[in-house]
């Protein structure tokens, strides 16, 4: 399992190269909380060993907190590790990194991870909550699920837009999922 920290150097790194400026704390915070989703929608693993806790802006590592405000984030992830976890970094990168700090928050403000562990707190009010692996692991499952069944989400909009007379009828099936079946509407 691979540090925190090399993982939050080497986003910072990334980013610095990309963007020729500093990545924020709150986007780099975001940034390592969807890399460990990503990590267990991938492989069924958490990437590193870190405990986020449930702040008001989403969730944070106080640990990569304290390093980044004494800008001691400089550690080096191991080329064994970065052939392991290239295609979930680089997924995380593309999808999130140009996105807007606060976009990232109101991101993870729909994680259930962050809202669990917030229960009783208002939503931009301070906390210090662990959240908890396994809830991170559900949020994990979900996306999963919400990718696979994209191909059939982008088929039925599809359809609509081709036919609009087509009534909408939302069906819950097995999986969870939520799809519609179609029915003609008769004048």
């Amino acid at each position: 399992m691979e540090k925190a920290s090399r993982i939050a150097s080497y986003l910072l790194s990334r980013y610095k190269q990309q963007f020729g400026e500093r990545m924020d704390e709150i986007k780099l915070q975001k940034l390592l909380y969807f890399t460990q989703r990503e990590a267990i929608i991938r492989s069924g693993e958490p990437m590193f060993d870190a405990e986020f806790r449930a702040w008001k802006y989403g969730p944070v590592i106080i640990d990569i907190h304290e390093r980044y405000k004494a800008d001691d984030l400089h550690d080096v992830v191991s080329e064994e590790s970065l052939a392991r976890w290239k295609d979930c970094l680089d997924y995380v990168f593309t999808e999130f990194a140009s996105k807007k700090s606060m976009s990232l928050v109101s991101l993870a403000h729909g994680e259930q991870s962050w809202i669990r562990a917030r229960t009783g707190f208002k939503k931009y009010e301070k906390s210090d909550v662990p959240m908890k692996l396994s809830d991170i692991y559900d949020d994990a499952e979900y996306r999963k699920q919400r990718r696979a069944s994209l191909p059939i989400r982008r088929a039925i909009q599809s359809i609509y837009q081709q036919y609009p007379e087509i009534q909408r009828i939302p069906v819950i099936i097995e999986t969870g999922l939520t799809l519609c079946v179609t029915r003609s509407v008769q004048p």
